[in-house]
């Protein structure tokens, strides 16, 4: 076919190949690229939202292990899915990669660094820690062997006495437990997250179960409370409801 630059006829070399190109006519150079884009990416390669332009794709067990290590509480696999832009049943294939990787019985990661090295004889190692599944959510817990220790070190690294924020939350689980992080938000009309934290690191809070509609920690308080208040049980704590501006629909009709 041949162009006509004078006259500009519709069917010209310029829009013929315009034209081939949407067509899809074999040409060697697209199919070369074509077969590029059909090419899977690598199985655990991670395409994100925090993904730079230019920058290595995420490595997915790394990205779910980063996010798991800041979570304050349990996070369910559609969270983490989510989160990293990834199917389902690629995210719990990595977080078993992971439970395994930290017990010491497998390897995660891309690339498989770990596996090269157990290759040369190096021992695989079992954390401190492990990724544990609570209440439908997955979360980072402490070895149970090493509790006492983890415990004795936070109470000795922390100062005796607690802000007043953390003396009315404190109340709070005290009154209405066992109950959940939000529900003490509500009652105190503030944000309890970092209050809780604190009593969980000073032992005088503990997580007792999950709620069984919502998944959310429930905490309760611990011996250690009792001890410092010296009391026996919680039995002996002081009706509350006299200093209530709503008595009786306060706190001590959770404890009949």
């Amino acid at each position: 076919m041949t162009s006509d630059p004078e006259t500009g006829d519709p069917e010209t070399g310029v829009q013929d190949a315009g034209v081939h190109q949407i067509s899809g006519e074999p040409q060697a150079p697209h199919a070369a690229e074509a077969a590029d884009v059909a090419t899977p990416p690598a199985e655990l390669s991670v395409a994100t939202p925090l993904d730079v332009p230019g920058q290595p794709r995420l490595d997915l067990d790394r990205a779910l292990e980063a996010i798991l290590f800041i979570a304050d509480e349990p996070l369910g696999v559609v969270t983490l899915a989510a989160a990293v832009a990834r199917p389902v049943a690629e995210v719990k294939a990595a977080i078993g990669r992971l439970v395994a990787d930290y017990d010491g019985t497998g390897t995660s990661g891309e690339p498989r660094t770990d596996e090269a090295a157990a290759e040369h004889g190096v021992a695989r190692v079992r954390r401190g820690f492990e990724l544990r599944e609570v209440g439908g959510g997955w979360r980072f817990y402490v070895r149970g062997e090493y509790d006492a220790l983890v415990s004795g070190f936070v109470l000795n690294q922390t100062s005796t006495r607690l802000s007043q924020a953390a003396l009315e939350t404190l109340a709070v689980i005290a009154y209405k437990q066992p109950i959940s992080r939000s529900q003490v938000a509500s009652i105190r009309a503030v944000n309890v997250d970092s209050v809780v934290r604190t009593l969980l690191g000073r032992g005088l809070i503990t997580e007792v179960d999950t709620d069984s509609e919502t998944g959310a920690i429930r905490y309760g308080t611990t011996d250690l409370l009792l001890t410092n208040l010296g009391l026996n049980s919680l039995d002996e704590l002081p009706h509350i409801s006299p200093l209530l501006d709503d008595g009786q629909e306060g706190f001590d009709l959770d404890r009949a």
